[in-house]
């Protein structure tokens, strides 16, 4: 099988279940676990958004002009905190319409620990589970991707926002008592958010009380060393599958994130 990789699709069940696209291709992962497999990079890359050949994948899979003109590529998806839409900025409005001028969700996420993050409505839990998240806890509504960063920035100063990936794959997390630190957490961001409300108005920051989710990754056995594979570097990637995590593979070889290599041509066997 052949053809270029895009970030992994998965379901939530317990456990989670796993598909590897390569092409038009999708590979159930989870029939693969304890079994040799090996990924070989052609040495091709195709841009993922105009499919012309690069020599270098820039912002996950794209050529250098995509890069440049997409706002999808944009630093702001980065750091949603410096949205510019409002500006009459933004490289393409109608994806900002379509993508950041639409409900977003703060949560609170076990990862490598507690964290904070962000997501739109429609990447629940898609976005708990690429992060390798055990436990997640919506606990903000908003209206847009520029309040959910500007909320998230208020509650980064008490908690990380950022995941320790390495920490992330070498086990389960021990479990976090999510709706305790979201007692703990907000009143300590209250006059942020009472300033936003009234930069934005009343309803524009809902607060939720909704139930932790539990997630479970197909695992079985965590490495204890964590060596990572570079198709840059090393084009064939070989091992035993012994579990799936977040984006990446972990192999009795050493893991690799697949996300990271989108858009990468490579055969699977």
């Amino acid at each position: 099988m052949q053809g270029t990789l895009s970030k992994l699709k998965a379901q939530l069940t317990q456990p989670i279940q796993y598909q590897l696209p390569i092409g038009n291709e999708l590979v159930d992962l989870n029939n693969y676990m304890g079994k040799q497999i090996t990924l070989t990079h052609t040495g091709n890359i195709f841009c993922c958004n105009c499919g012309k050949k690069t020599k270098k994948s820039y912002s996950q899979g794209h050529c250098f002009v995509c890069m440049r003109k997409l706002a999808s590529c944009d630093m702001c998806i980065m750091k949603p905190e410096t949205c510019h839409f409002d500006k009459g900025t933004c490289r393409e409005p109608q994806w900002g319409e379509e993508n950041c001028m639409i409900p977003h969700y703060v949560y609170l996420a076990n990862t490598s620990g507690l964290k904070v993050g962000i997501t739109r409505h429609t990447q629940i839990p898609t976005r708990w589970i690429d992060q390798g998240a055990t436990q997640a806890l919506p606990i903000f509504k908003v209206q847009t991707r520029l309040q959910s960063g500007l909320v998230e920035v208020a509650l980064a100063q008490f908690i990380a926002d950022k995941t320790n990936w390495r920490n992330m794959l070498k086990g389960v997390a021990s479990e976090v008592d999510l709706k305790a630190a979201a007692k703990e957490l907000i009143p300590q961001i209250q006059e942020k958010l009472d300033e936003l409300a009234e930069l934005f108005g009343a309803t524009a920051i809902e607060c939720l009380d909704e139930e932790v989710v539990d997630l479970s990754f197909p695992v079985d056995l965590f490495p204890s060393k964590i060596t990572s594979f570079n198709f840059d570097k090393t084009p064939e990637v070989t091992g035993v599958l012994q579990g799936i995590k977040g984006q990446y593979l972990i192999f009795d070889t050493g893991v690799i994130n697949i996300r990271k290599f989108t858009s990468y041509e490579v055969t699977f066997s």
